[in-house]
């Protein structure tokens, strides 16, 4: 009987099938198995493959491949993570082209009730490793479990992996490369502290090169792992800016340190906030009340809360318990999931605002108050 494992990584292995491919192949036939056994002209079918991609030459090759990557990661005790698998990340699991298959040597819980994406420029300043260092420090104090996740690139990623560590703080770094490698090398006696405390994760299999179009796919794991995505510093273009783009898709929430207007390194950061795309931020503690980790013990008992506050409107305590559940929401998310046209649940979220119990946000959005609510 061949490991099923053969079949998983084989999947990412056949020339012509991404993640969003794979994905869709597994939603036809089921599981990893069934692509190689199928005939090609069963495979033709599903949308995307045509019949280069469905010939049994290219699969047979796959699978190859697959058996020497099997090997090396069971000599190097590294674990496997497929996007069926019960322990895969949830956070990453939203994503529509989160990795079918990834690899991770470590002993992070990639599931930890909180987890932050830390990104930044490689050409970091005093004042950008000085505003991570403090950020990790203080956050530490109140959620010491916090997963810190970054690229281990130069600059503010590894100023973010050395302080979680210095914090006691587990730390996951994403690579753009195969785990028979790290890079830059400089950073090795970091990435090897990494793996007792947190962990080393990457999607690609052995004998990759760390290319410079790897360091943009790398990102989409960087923005997906994470509940939210702070951006330290980045000049006007870069790497942390397409990170943050992706997490915006994502629906994640990121924040930013605002920066002079004449540093080059901050204009980015001050972008992001000037599109409405970033919240500022300046210490930890704006970061856990924009988050509301503050009152997440709350959280569970709040749903009955808005209940007493709003007995005698039912639509008002359904959007309190969406909003809730979400964090935020579009005004025409809420419609759509309330089945309510939008002038009538306009009146109901401008009733709520005014009784102090939603925020209305740029862009349509709207969240709890949780001040209001306690009030």
């Amino acid at each position: 009987m061949t490991d099923k494992r053969i079949y998983q990584i084989g999947l990412t292995m056949i020339e012509g099938v991404g993640d969003v491919l794979a994905r869709q192949l597994l939603e036809v036939l089921g599981d990893a198995e069934a692509v190689f056994v199928e005939k090609p002209r069963l495979l033709e079918k599903v949308p995307g493959i045509g019949k280069t991609i469905a010939t049994k030459e290219r699969r047979d090759k796959a699978l190859s491949l697959a058996e020497k990557e099997l090997a090396f990661v069971e000599k190097n005790h590294i674990a496997l993570y497929f996007l069926t698998d019960a322990d895969y990340p949830k956070r990453l699991f939203e994503c529509p082209d989160a990795p079918v298959l990834f690899y991770f040597k470590g002993n992070a819980d990639l599931n930890a009730a909180r987890v932050i994406s830390v990104v930044g420029t490689r050409r970091a300043t005093a004042y950008g490793q000085e505003q991570t260092e403090h950020l990790l420090n203080e956050l530490s104090r109140s959620f010491p479990d916090l997963l810190v996740v970054s690229g281990l690139a130069y600059g503010i990623d590894i100023c973010a992996h050395r302080s979680a560590l210095k914090c006691q703080l587990p730390t996951v770094g994403v690579l753009a490369h195969g785990l028979d490698r790290i890079y830059p090398p400089v950073h090795r006696a970091t990435a090897v502290e990494m793996l007792a405390h947190g962990g080393l994760l990457t999607d690609f299999p052995m004998d990759t090169n760390p290319d410079r179009q790897n360091f943009v796919r790398r990102n989409r794991i960087v923005a997906g792992l994470a509940d939210a995505i702070i951006v330290v510093e980045s000049a006007e273009k870069g790497g942390s800016l397409i990170t943050a783009d992706l997490a915006l898709s994502y629906g994640r929430d990121i924040f930013t340190f605002p920066g002079r207007v004449t540093d080059p390194r901050s204009k980015g950061c001050n972008a992001l906030i000037r599109q409405n795309k970033a919240g500022l931020i300046t210490c930890a503690e704006d970061l856990i009340l924009s988050m509301r980790w503050d009152v997440a013990s709350q959280t569970q008992a709040l749903p009955q809360q808005a209940q007493l506050l709003f007995s005698e409107n039912q639509e008002g305590n359904r959007v309190l318990e969406l909003l809730i559940a979400h964090k935020e929401m579009h005004i025409n998310e809420l419609a759509l999931s309330l089945d309510l046209p939008i002038q009538q649940l306009s009146p109901i979220l401008f009733e709520l605002e005014v009784d102090g119990k939603i925020k209305s946000m740029p862009g349509g959005n709207y969240k709890v108050d949780y001040a209001g609510i306690k009030g």
